[in-house]
C-alpha cells in the first residue's frame, strides 16, 4: 500500500499525507481525552495513585524526554538504545499509568504502552533496517541530546504540560 501511495503522490506527498493524518489523529486523541477529564461520571477513578507514584512519574519523564530527542539526533544514546522513540514512549506511558488511576488514562496510556511493546517486538522480528544516515555521533551530540531533553523536561514541568494538556504539574506555576 505504501509503495502505491508513494508512486502516486511522490515521497514528499506521501510523507505530507501521513503527517497530516497523524497530526489529526493526535489532536482527536488529546481532545477526546480532555473531554473525558471534565466528565467524572464518564471517566471513573479506578484507583487512587499514592503520592509516591507521581514522584516516580516525574523521575521517569526525564529519561523519556532525552530518548525522544535521541531518536532524532545521531548520538551514542541512539546507537545504544536502538529504538529510542519506542523506549521513550514505553517510559512515558508507564510514568503516566503510575500517576493516573482514571479509566481514560488507563485506556490512553495503556494503549500507547501496548503499541510501543508490540512495535518493538515487531521491529525486532522483521529485522527492519535502521533509518538511513548516521546512527552515532560524537560525545558533543550526546551532550546536545541530554541538554535539549533536559530543557524539554523543564519546559513541560513548569509550562508545557499545563499549556498543552491543561493539567499543571506544579501548582502555582503557569
Amino acid at each position: 500500500m505504501r509503495s502505491g501511495l508513494v508512486e502516486r503522490f511522490g515521497q514528499g506527498g506521501y510523507k505530507a499525507i501521513v503527517s497530516v493524518i497523524s497530526l489529526a489523529g493526535l489532536v482527536l486523541i488529546v481532545v477526546g481525552f480532555g473531554k473525558l477529564q471534565v466528565m467524572p461520571a464518564k471517566n471513573p477513578e479506578l484507583w487512587i495513585p499514592p503520592v509516591w507514584t507521581r514522584h516516580l512519574a516525574f523521575l521517569l519523564m526525564l529519561p523519556a524526554m532525552i530518548l525522544f530527542v535521541a531518536a532524532e539526533v545521531p548520538c551514542h544514546i541512539r546507537t545504544a538504545v536502538k529504538h529510542p522513540m519506542l523506549a521513550g514512549i514505553k517510559i512515558w506511558a508507564t510514568a503516566h499509568l503510575l500517576a493516573n488511576g482514571d479509566l481514560a488514562s488507563i485506556l490512553l496510556f495503556g494503549s500507547f504502552l501496548g503499541y510501543a511493546i508490540y512495535d518493538r517486538i515487531s521491529v525486532k522480528q522483521r529485522m527492519v533496517a535502521p533509518r538511513p544516515g548516521p546512527r552515532s555521533g560524537g560525545i558533543r551530540n550526546d551532550i546536545i541530546v541530554v541538554a535539549i531533553g533536559l530543557a524539554l523536561y523543564v519546559f513541560m514541568l513548569f509550562i508545557g504540560h499545563a499549556w498543552l494538556i491543561g493539567v499543571p504539574l506544579l501548582p502555582g506555576w503557569y
